[in-house]
Order: C-alpha cells, then structure tokens, then sequence
C-alpha cells in the first residue's frame, strides 16, 4: 500500500535517482520533475500529498514556485530543499508557509523523517495517544476508587479534561469509548461524593474548597493592588475543556501564572452561582441581605440584574471600600464593540468586572435553533464553537488592545454544562420550576437515586421560595421531564448542554491567573 504520493522538484533531479527508488522502497510514490513551471501544472491537474521543492532553480524561483503552488492548493505541505541557509530566506520560506525545510545536501534519511514529520504526524500522534491513555487509564481508575476529596476530585476532573482533549488526536473508536465509559463512572462517584459532603462545605469553619460564593475573596481581591489595575472576565457558562481550547490564543498575549478550578454551588445556574460570586455570599444570604432585588425562578424580571450591588455589598463587608472599580456587562456584540473602544479608559481602576454572556446565550439557543444543534452536537464541536467564537470576539480584541499594559487577568466562569442524555421524570404542581437540570417545589414526586434532594433548603444555602419548597438536582447526563409529552422532551432536549445538577462538568470550573507578556 502506498504510503503517500510525492512530487519531486528538482533541477538536478538525475542525480537524486538513489534517493527516489530509497523511498519508493519504504512504499511512497515519487514524481520527479525538473523545473518550476513543470510542478504549477502537475500540482493544477493532480493530487499531491507532499511537494519537495528546490529552492535555486533556472527560469523560476523555488520561492516563486512555492507560492505558485499555494495559490492553486493551500494546504498542500512543500518542503523546501535548499543550499542557502540566509535568514531573511528562511523568514520569506517560513512566512510563504513551508511545512518544513532541509539544507542540501540531503541524505535519504533526513528526506524520511521530513516526510513522517508532515505526512504520518497524525497517525504517529494517534498511536502514541491510544498507547499512553491505556498506560493511564489504571492510574485514572485506583484515583477514582481511593476516596478522594475535593482537592482530588480538581486533579481527576483535570486529567480527564487532558485526555479527552488528546482523544481528540486519537482515531481509534474504541479507545473514545473506553474513555467515555471512564469518564461516566468519575461522573457517577462524583455525584456520590457531592451528595455525601456538599452540606457539610457551608457548615461555618469547614474544611471546604473554593466555591462561588467565596472566590473574590480568595481568588480576586489578593490580586487587587493600587497601580497595576486587574481584569476580572467572567465568561458565563465556560467548562475547563472549553478553556483549554481557548488557552493558545490568550498565551499569545499573557502568561499564564496559576491555572486552577473552584466549586460552583448548586443549582449550577447563572442566577445562583453568579450572583453569589459577586454578593459573595449564598443564594438565602442574599434574599436576607438585598429582600427588593433577589428574584426567585417563578418571579417575574430578570434574576441576574444586581449583580454590581451585590459586590459593591461584598466590598463593604471584606472592608475593602477603597477599592475603585468599574463593572461592565456584554449581552450583545454592539456592547462588545463599546466595550473595545472603552478599554483604554478602564486602566485607570483598581478593578474591571467583565462579564460576557456569549456561553449562556449559545447553550441556550441550541436547544432552540436547529442550526446549533447541528453546529454542538458534541464535547468536540462544542470546543471549536467556544475558540471560533474568542478568536472573533470583541473580547478577544479588547484584551489585545491593553495586553501591551501592566495589567493583572483573572479569568473565571460561573457554572459549566453538561451534555444530557438520560430523560428522568419528575412531577410537581403548577409552582414548580421548569429548569432541566434542578427544580424547586412543594409536592415534588420523583425517583430518590436519580436525584440529589435538598429537603431543607436552608441547609444548601438556598431560599425557600413556599413553605415546604425542595430542590432536586439532576445527576450525571439526567434531565427532568414531566409525564405529560414526556416522549417529545426526553427526545427534543436529549444531546443537548443544559446545567444546573451535579456534574464534574458543570461543577469544577476554571479560575485562571493571567499578566502581561
């Protein structure tokens, strides 16, 4: 079986004969030819893997030809063959985008490896993929099977996110399967965990992790210093794999100094994890601490609207008054373009609060919009959406506008998400909430062990919004459905990202520390 098909350019081909039977030997197919003009019409009329060009050729350039051959097929890889080792050739070769050079003279070996590097890169990576996650997959499984505690728990989740993404690299179906069964029993433990020792964490001096309601104080206000302003970003709705998609494209303007993740409370929804980041305290706190803006889910108006009193509340308390800051909200891309031509202006404050709504909006909406679903239908498309989106949003060039500047980053999210595949049903009254991943009510009917239930809500620092009022918590991949067109839900809303309930996905979320490069 041929391994590749491989245009050869070259002057002074004749000479090179020894070179081409070496690889046709090791099962590539080899074109040979003599000149520029020649290689433009083979690459116009064929299919070429690979093209190994000759810099320094009569009649037309090897650099000439190089570009030639990428206005015709763009992601063609050329190596480029050359006696000249100047560097602003190099600078033009590499900024014509050649996939690799060698310098002349050239033994067959060389000429060999350049072809593995370009051609069999991803297979190689594959292979090496599959080979170290089956090495790992032991380590993963006595990690899950120790008891680990919340601290663990961060390192599990991590790990899990480092091999889904190599996965990613991976064509072997059956190892994606493999990891993806691990990956729903770390789910299945954690819900386990969380339902042993999350009350336990809002006991007053407990051993608990870093959570929603207490990450300013811990993650954000160390930083706060006069002189050099810090960038508080929020992006709503950002699971760590979804940060590590978007990393490359922050570290071309900062440099990453603690990559860590904290607990959002339940239910993981932006009205009570958010809110309780910026009041800096729990949902029930906030009802007693700001009764006229605190909304519960069956009130009318909008849950995340006070967000500014509330932290302007948090300040208060932690006596940190002194502190000037500004808070910026983007719902839309016309706010995203105020906020590009403001940016400048936002240097001269101890503090900017930045949250960006794009996540939510986008996880919403594809429950909505056939498009989107065909756009997110998995872990993988999910993460594309997320770094096309960054790369093109006014964000993405806000920060690029002050990366030049001393400025301190911490980038955070208030919840995650999670794709949901297991229709469970709940019954309640005409009170109770339609939220997918958790809902509240008086006389909720449902199955124990496919739920976390809050019985007392006050336990769970949440509010009780009718006397007798319970929380449910969907676990793993569950959604709650009623009974009636119960087929129609479970089938409608089935593959889609929903939060709210108890998952490593919507639960352990990243809080990033970032400065200027």
């Amino acid at each position: 079986m041929a391994l590749g098909f491989i245009l050869w350019v070259d002057d002074e081909i004749e000479s090179l004969q020894s070179q081409k039977i070496f690889l046709e030997n090791k099962g590539y197919t080899v074109q040979t030819l003599t000149n520029g003009f020649e290689a433009i019409d083979f690459v116009r009329d064929n299919p070429v893997d690979v093209v190994l060009l000759d810099e320094s050729m009569p009649g037309i350039t090897g650099l000439e030809t190089l570009s030639r051959i990428k206005e015709i097929n763009q992601q063609v890889p050329v190596i480029l063959i050359t006696k000249n080792e100047t560097e602003n050739l190099m600078d033009e070769a590499i900024g014509s985008q050649i996939t690799d050079y060698l310098i002349k003279p050239v033994n067959p070996n060389q000429v060999l490896l350049s072809l593995k590097k370009v051609m069999d890169n991803k297979r190689l990576v594959a292979e090496k993929t599959t080979t170290a996650y089956q090495q790992q997959f032991r380590n993963l499984f006595m990690a899950l099977n120790s008891d680990p505690g919340y601290n663990e728990w961060m390192d599990i989740y991590r790990k899990l996110v480092y091999w889904e993404l190599e996965m990613d690299k991976s064509d072997s179906p059956e190892m994606q399967e493999v990891f993806q069964t691990q990956k729903q029993e770390a789910n299945t433990e954690f819900f386990k965990f969380i339902s042993k020792n999350y009350l336990s964490w809002l006991q007053p001096a407990a051993d608990a992790p870093v959570m929603s309601h207490n990450l300013f104080q811990f993650k954000v206000l160390p930083h706060v210093e006069k002189g050099t302003p810090v960038f508080f970003i929020l992006i709503d709705n950002l699971r760590f794999d979804q940060w590590k998609a978007i990393q490359p494209l922050f570290m071309e303007n900062f440099r990453i100094l603690e990559e860590e993740t904290f607990y959002s409370i339940l239910p993981t929804a932006t009205q009570y994890s958010r809110n309780a980041i910026f009041a800096g305290q729990m949902p029930a706190q906030i009802e007693k601490s700001f009764p006229d803006l605190w909304k519960n889910d069956d009130e009318d108006g909008g849950k995340n609207m006070y967000e500014e009193e509330f932290f302007r509340g948090q300040l208060k308390r932690l006596r940190r008054d002194d502190v000037k800051f500004s808070y910026t909200k983007v719902v839309n891309h016309a706010d995203g373009q105020q906020l590009v031509n403001n940016v400048h202006n936002l240097l001269q404050n101890d503090l900017n609060i930045i949250i960006y709504n794009f996540m939510d909006m986008l996880s919403h909406a594809r429950t909505e919009m056939e498009v989107l679903k065909e756009l997110a239908g998995d872990e993988t498309s999910y993460r594309s959406i997320t770094r096309s989106w960054f790369e093109h949003s006014p964000l993405n060039q806000a920060l690029k506008k002050i990366a030049g500047k001393k400025i301190n980053l911490v980038l955070a999210t208030d919840h995650g998400s999670v794709r949901v595949k297991t229709p469970y049903k709940v019954v309640g009254d005409k009170q109770t909430t339609t939220n997918l991943r958790y809902k509240h009510g008086r006389n909720l009917n449902y199955e124990a062990k496919e739920v976390l239930a809050f019985r007392d809500p006050k336990l769970g620092g949440l509010p009780v919004p009718n006397v007798n009022s319970s929380y449910i918590f969907a676990r793993e991949d569950g959604f709650l459905c009623y009974p009636n067109n119960y087929n129609h839900y479970a089938n409608y809303y089935k593959n889609t990202f929903q939060h709210g309930g108890v998952s490593l996905e919507e639960m352990i979320v990243p809080v990033i520390k970032m400065v200027s490069k």
